[in-house]
């Protein structure tokens, strides 16, 4: 059967209101990066995430904000990072290129984000840092995290790519710890054009390394007797702890700003609707125990995506999906493999970790399709086509 309901790597379809904001900034932006849309995009942001104004820095994708967080934390050699084995790669390597050995921690198998006691377990003497993923789209439990961390002098960065506009006691994901990345991909609920992200740090003393480590070593000279001499800026290299901070091009455009920043004023009604329709699907089925879904009707969760745990394992699993995809047509996929299990990261010498959970979760997980634009009509096509499918393995 062909496809009907594919795994879309578009989660958004834009508004009229959008589109015409994105045709106005394109004639009226000057320069096209850089300028008053940036400038407007974080400072809406920050307002949105609740934090000081000046915190939140937008870069041209969420992993150049994770590649910024990694270089603020200047590791040293031998110093380690903690982090969940079950998460997306960007998560992971941008802290070893910068220095960090990773330590991976387990998740819990229901809401499958870390814990304070998971972290705990692997932490050392060498742990620096610890990097809380809010996948999914479910905010982690942070307060006992935030203490852990503050007790133990970690550096604690929150990888919010999923959870954009996740609560947890009112409080906003990406604004309890040191760092917070967040992703404006195409595949997420809100998007800029397909690329995009932000990078919040909670330091005010940090906000000045920002801007030039963005964009190339940009900096004015103390001094200059005419604007063109010696040139039309100064170009120079941050410091933090000594170490200097080598400069990147991990600037957003213009365009992408203005779509940002208009979009924030929909992200709470598009992370609503898509929560409303998880609920929808697995409170459809419930009576199904061979499905089993971490079910979250507050805020905590905007259902990035929509996953379940196939109880029977791996090879029932297998069946399901194949089964929804020859016979109905729907394209269903596996995500995150534990990073230790990957080739790439066993060939650094990264291999070695102890999470059962991780490793049962992977392997009998099924993320059904669940961009925001699908149908009705293809919603509850899915949902019948799941019980059936099912039903027939009961």
């Amino acid at each position: 059967m062909d496809t009907r309901i594919n795994f879309s790597g578009r989660s958004i379809k834009y508004t009229e209101e959008e589109i015409a904001c994105v045709v106005k900034a394109m004639r009226d932006a000057e320069p096209l990066t850089q300028g008053r849309y940036m400038r407007e995009f974080e400072a809406k942001f920050a307002t949105y995430q609740g934090v000081a104004e000046g915190s939140c820095f937008t870069t041209c994708n969420g992993c150049a904000a994770l590649e910024m967080s990694a270089q603020l934390c200047c590791f040293k050699p031998g110093d380690e990072f903690v982090i969940p084995s079950h998460t997306f790669t960007a998560s992971c390597y941008p802290y070893i290129k910068h220095g960090g050995k990773p330590v991976f921690a387990d998740i819990d198998l229901n809401t499958r984000v870390v814990t304070a006691e998971s972290i705990a377990k692997v932490l050392t003497k060498k742990t620096k840092a610890v990097i809380v993923v809010h996948l999914y789209g479910f905010a982690a439990d942070m307060p006992p995290i935030v203490k852990l961390c503050q007790e133990r002098g970690l550096i604690l960065i929150e990888d919010t790519a999923q959870a954009i506009g996740s609560t947890l006691n009112g409080q906003k994901a990406g604004s309890f710890g040191d760092h917070a990345i967040f992703s404006f991909h195409s595949h997420k609920n809100l998007t800029t054009l397909g690329e995009g992200g932000m990078l919040y740090v909670a330091d005010p003393k940090l906000w000045p390394l920002i801007p030039p480590l963005r964009h190339n070593g940009h900096c004015s000279y103390d001094t200059q007797p005419v604007y063109w001499k010696p040139a039309m800026g100064n170009v120079d290299l941050p410091y933090l702890d000594n170490t200097p901070l080598l400069p990147n091009n991990y600037s957003l455009g213009e365009i992408e700003c203005a779509l940002g920043a208009k979009m924030l004023e929909r992200i709470d009604k598009i992370n609503a609707e898509k929560r409303a329709r998880a609920l929808d699907f697995i409170d459809n089925l419930s009576d199904l125990p061979q499905l089993e879904f971490h079910r979250e009707a507050t805020s905590r969760h905007n259902y990035h995506l929509l996953a379940c745990r196939v109880t029977g394992g791996e090879e029932l699993r297998d069946r399901i999906m194949q089964h929804l995809f020859k016979d109905y047509g729907i394209k269903c996929v596996v995500q995150y493999l534990p990073l230790n299990r990957y080739p790439f990261y066993q060939r650094l010498g990264f291999g070695l970790a102890n999470c059962p959970n991780a490793d049962l979760f992977f392997d009998t997980m099924i993320s059904f399709p669940f961009q925001h634009w699908l149908s009705q009509e293809d919603f509850n096509y899915m949902l019948e086509s799941t019980r059936k499918v099912v039903q027939e393995y009961a």
